[in-house]
């Protein structure tokens, strides 16, 4: 048996969420065409019949601006203590160097992601060279996250990377986070999917009850932190009919991944300027 950690790096929007997704085969990361989507770090357990990789999935790399941001970028470069192997991802336009100067100790594999967008890949060739260059590299792979091209010959090699060792989890288990962690995470995702611009980065999602029944429904009740009056009236729109529909769209996902019916009771708040507020961002469970 082999095991180990993978942490897996890039900047915001790269596609690291949808690529933890697509090799568990279960959504658990929130993905939007948003960058920025997910803020917190999340293990994925890939367990086989011969080895157990625990992905790290952790926050795009972005130059914080206010607090939240800071701790995020936090969680991202705190991953790698630990873990076996660092797993960067990169677009295929463009050359990544500065990330890996702050990767120190453990191998690198680059992983090109969204190669289903090129209409051409000559160009491709020489960036993985490039790559190859560069020090502490081990190996890159074109991949597509979203079609799954690639994937397997990436896990392949992550998987000689890692040393000889009992499993960490049971192989049934496919991440440390709980239920109601993924079920904030599906709501604060359908937020990012139905409001635009600034709007979905002022929330946080809690769940404040989460009552399970031997008959009946799951009761659930969230709530949506905001950071101003204004944008909670924006999210509950006129008569309730925004948050009716984020409710809808979010229960019947949330039904999915837990296989149970669920009543799910939402909330809007404000907590004003909770983004700068280290206290606010632990009550929110934005750090570990």
């Amino acid at each position: 048996m082999k095991s180990g950690f993978c942490a897996i790096l890039g900047r915001a929007n790269v596609g690291k969420s949808t690529f933890l997704n697509r090799v568990l085969a279960k959504k658990l990361c929130a993905v939007s065409d948003k960058p920025q989507t997910t803020r917190h770090r999340i293990l994925g357990i890939l367990t086989d019949e011969s080895s157990q990789i625990i992905f790290v999935d952790t926050p795009g790399v972005i130059k914080p601006s206010y607090e939240l941001q800071k701790v995020m970028i936090k969680t991202v470069f705190s991953s790698l203590v630990g873990a076996d192997i660092a797993l960067v991802m990169v677009e295929p336009h463009i050359i990544e160097e500065e990330l890996f100067h702050k990767i120190k100790e453990i191998p690198v594999v680059v992983a090109i992601n969204k190669i289903d967008l090129l209409k051409e890949r000559d160009s491709l060739y020489n960036l993985i060279d490039k790559y190859k260059e560069m020090e502490n590299i081990r190996e890159v792979y074109p991949i597509s996250a979203l079609t799954g091209e690639g994937i397997n010959i990436l896990l392949d090699e992550i998987k000689t990377l890692l040393s000889e060792g009992e499993a960490f989890y049971p192989e049934d288990m496919l991440s440390d986070r709980d239920e109601r962690f993924f079920c904030s995470e599906i709501i604060r995702e359908k937020l990012f999917k139905t409001y635009g611009k600034e709007i979905p980065y002022t929330a946080a999602v809690v769940i404040d009850e989460f009552i399970e029944r031997e008959k009946g429904k799951t009761y659930i009740k969230a709530i949506i932190y905001v950071d101003k009056e204004s944008i909670k009236g924006i999210i509950i729109g006129k008569g309730g009919e925004k948050l009716k529909k984020i409710g809808g769209l979010a229960r019947e996902e949330i039904e999915y991944f837990i296989e149970k019916p669920v009543y799910l009771e939402l909330w809007v708040k404000v907590r004003k300027g909770w983004r700068k507020n280290i206290n606010d961002i632990r009550e929110f469970g934005y750090t570990r």
